[in-house]
Formats: structure tokens, C-alpha cells, sequence
């Protein structure tokens, strides 16, 4: 902590701001997480290759009444205190690019004449968001990822026009289902969900009768997150920060996280994540714009976190028939914990025959993640399914 901040830690305060609530932890931490990504903008980076800016796109994936929206609500109502730039939650695309461009008005600095286009999209429903199918919109999302210079489009008068500095920050939640929907399937391993983190759950975190914030920590928060949106300029890293960051590189390529072919994208960017990471956690303790052995820690291990269960967010896509109605049970199992397998199959008879969910419990048995089955037969003679936690 410096001295003009009030909390030791941005995210940690968060999460105890949020504590008697009910999203899973995970949620809350990367709402978190986002919340300072979209106040620290275009104007802070890290200089690698080229210079990397901590935007993200983040996901909360989780079926109906897992508190998606809970967990966002208290982070974009901080963001829209302090004046950040945000996106409308259902929006055009010709209304997102002239937002983006309006929003190219601010200096990087606060002195010198450079200026940047920032932009949260902070998006509830991001279905609603993308709209079912919308390649342009993506492939701008895409583009936009980067952060590039100049980004150019075409306008409707046929001409072409450009916004300078690029910065686009996104945090959005949906179901599996919704997800599967929306984007083609061509998209899954590549282009846009290449550039995701999904926060993946399959219930809510806790059961709270009377649901509160911690109102005495939200001056402080309000304070040191105006403090944050204040930096500018250059993270720089310690040569500890690049002796370890160099050894997890040369590790993680060796021993990716997934052998899913559809997170072979995902898996080519996991760096700019940790990179990205870094700065956001070096943003959360202090001022100092130094990324240090503890920041670098800290976003591999919540990266990694968030990975575990990732693995199953792309279970409902794929060519089998039977492929979207697998996440659905994969959900169930996990919300009852211990179910039946006559109760799941009286769940799914419209949906599938007997024969076909046999299939797919018995593929649910054989997914092994670190060791761990996803599910596994509490009581094989009377057929009881219990889920593994």
C-alpha cells in the first residue's frame, strides 16, 4: 500500500466489500479484476516486443441463477462513480464504433497532446451484447484486443475513417448455452473466444437469507480506485519479475494447461494474460507501477485458478448431436450433487433417449481433471450419481 491509498489491496477489499453475497468467489474476484483493467485504459503498459496494455475479456459462464449478474452489479456501479468510459449493454455495431470514437477525447497523461479511445464493454447479458451470429461485430473485437494504433473501418457513405489508440476492456457473463448459440462454431479455438478468460461455474457460491456490502469499506474502495484510475505511463518489472516470468514461459509452453484442440488459441495468448495480469495486480496493492515477483504470482496462480474449471466451458460445442444437451447434465449433476439416475433421466426425456444418456454419463465418468473425476457412482446398484468437488 502507498500513501494515498486507504486499503492495502483493491481486490482483496473488494471481495470482503462483497463477502455477504451470494455469486461464487470467482465471479467477484474477477469483477475485480476487470473493474481495474477499465480504470488503468490505454494509459499504462508494459514494453515487451511491443507494448502491452491490461485490457481483458473476461466471461462468467454458469447457468440461470448463479449470480452472474450479482457479481458484476456492485463493480459497474464503481466504474459508473468515477466517470469511466462504458459501452450501452445493447448497442449496434455502428453505435459501438462512434461510442469508441467519442471516446478518443482523453490525453494520456492528463499533460501531453496524445490521446486514447478506452472503452469498457460491461455487458450482464452479453448475448444481447454480440447478437446471435455477428461475425463483423467479433472480428472488430478481435482487432480491437490488440490495441493497435490506428484502427480503420469503413462508413456508410463508403469512405473510410480511423480511431487512434484503441482500447478496448470487456467483461461479460452468459450460460452455456447462450454461448453456444451465439457464437458460431467455427468461432470456438480461435478468434474471439481465443482472447477470453472464461470464469466457468456450475452454481452459486453460497445460500445468504439477507444479501449486504460492507458499506463501510466503500469510501475507501471509491478512493483508492479513483487513485488507480490516475496512473499513466510505464509498468516497469524488476529483474526478478523477468528471471521468473522467463521461467514459467519456457515451462508453459512444455506443459500446457488443455490438450482440447478448441483452446489451442487460448492457449498461444496465455502469456499476454499473465502480462496483462500483472499490471491489474501490481494496480490492486499500490502505486508504484512496478511489477514485481508477487504480482507475477499472483496473476499465474489466479489464471491457473480460473483454468480448472474452464476445461468443461466448451463441453456443451462440438458436431456429436449429442453435444449441447451434455453441459446441460453436467449442470444438473452438479447443482443436486447426488442424484438418481432415474431422476436425471425423468429431467432430459424430451431431450434424449435412455441409450443416448447412458452415453454421456458414462463419458461425465471418464473426464479426469488433475486426477479428479467430474462424477462418479455413489450407489452403482440402485444407479446414485454423486458429484465430485
Amino acid at each position: 500500500m502507498t500513501e494515498n491509498r486507504l486499503l492495502p489491496d483493491w481486490i482483496n477489499a473488494f471481495l470482503k466489500y462483497t463477502y455477504n453475497t451470494e455469486p461464487p468467489e470467482s465471479y467477484k474476484k474477477w469483477v475485480a479484476i476487470s473493474v481495474i483493467a477499465s480504470c488503468l485504459q490505454r494509459k499504462c503498459y508494459t514494453q515487451w516486443d511491443r507494448q502491452s496494455y491490461p485490457n481483458l475479456y473476461v466471461v462468467l459462464v454458469g447457468p440461470s441463477g448463479c449470480r452472474k449478474g450479482t457479481a458484476m452489479y456492485p463493480g459497474q456501479a464503481f466504474l459508473r462513480r468515477i466517470g469511466v468510459e462504458m459501452s450501452p449493454e445493447a448497442v449496434t455495431r455502428e453505435q459501438l464504433i462512434r461510442r469508441l470514437r467519442a471516446s478518443g477525447s482523453h490525453r494520456i497523461d492528463g499533460i501531453s497532446p496524445a490521446l486514447h479511445a478506452s472503452l469498457t464493454v460491461f455487458s450482464p447479458e452479453l448475448t444481447v451484447f454480440l447478437g446471435y451470429g455477428n461475425q463483423q461485430l467479433m472480428a472488430d473485437l478481435c482487432d480491437w484486443y490488440d490495441c493497435g494504433d490506428k484502427w480503420s473501418y469503413e462508413t456508410k457513405n463508403a469512405g473510410q475513417d480511423h480511431i487512434t489508440n484503441v482500447w478496448v476492456n470487456l467483461i461479460g457473463a452468459t450460460t452455456p448455452r447462450l454461448l453456444q448459440t451465439t457464437l458460431p462454431q467455427d468461432a470456438f479455438g480461435g478468434g474471439l473466444t481465443a482472447r477470453m478468460i472464461f470464469i466457468n461455474e456450475l452454481y452459486k457460491g453460497k445460500t445468504v437469507t439477507i444479501p449486504s456490502l460492507d458499506m463501510e469499506l466503500e469510501e475507501p474502495l471509491l478512493h483508492d480506485l479513483e487513485q488507480i484510475n490516475m496512473l499513466a505511463g510505464e509498468f516497469n518489472r524488476t529483474s526478478e519479475y523477468l528471471r521468473l516470468y522467463s521461467e514459467w514461459y519456457e515451462n508453459e509452453e512444455a506443459d500446457p494447461p488443455f490438450s482440447d484442440y478448441r483452446f489451442d488459441g487460448y492457449i498461444s495468448r496465455r502469456a499476454t494474460h499473465v502480462r496483462k495480469l500483472s499490471m491489474i495486480m501490481s494496480a490492486s496493492r499500490g502505486d508504484d507501477m512496478q511489477l514485481t515477483v508477487m504480482d507475477l504470482r499472483r496473476a499465474i496462480t489466479e489464471l491457473e485458478l480460473a483454468e480448472k474449471k474452464m476445461s468443461t466451458v466448451f463441453s456443451g460445442v462440438g458436431r456429436s448431436d449429442l453435444a449441447g444437451v451434455t453441459r446441460a447434465v453436467m449442470t444438473t449433476i452438479a447443482t443436486y450433487k447426488v442424484i438418481s439416475y432415474g431422476e436425471l433421466q425423468s429431467k432430459f426425456i424430451d431431450d434424449i433417449t435412455s441409450g443416448e444418456l447412458d452415453e454421456i454419463v458414462k463419458a461425465l465418468m471418464a473426464i479426469e481433471d488433475e486426477g479428479k473425476r467430474f462424477c462418479r457412482w455413489k450407489d452403482p446398484k440402485n444407479r446414485i450419481i454423486e458429484y465430485v468437488e
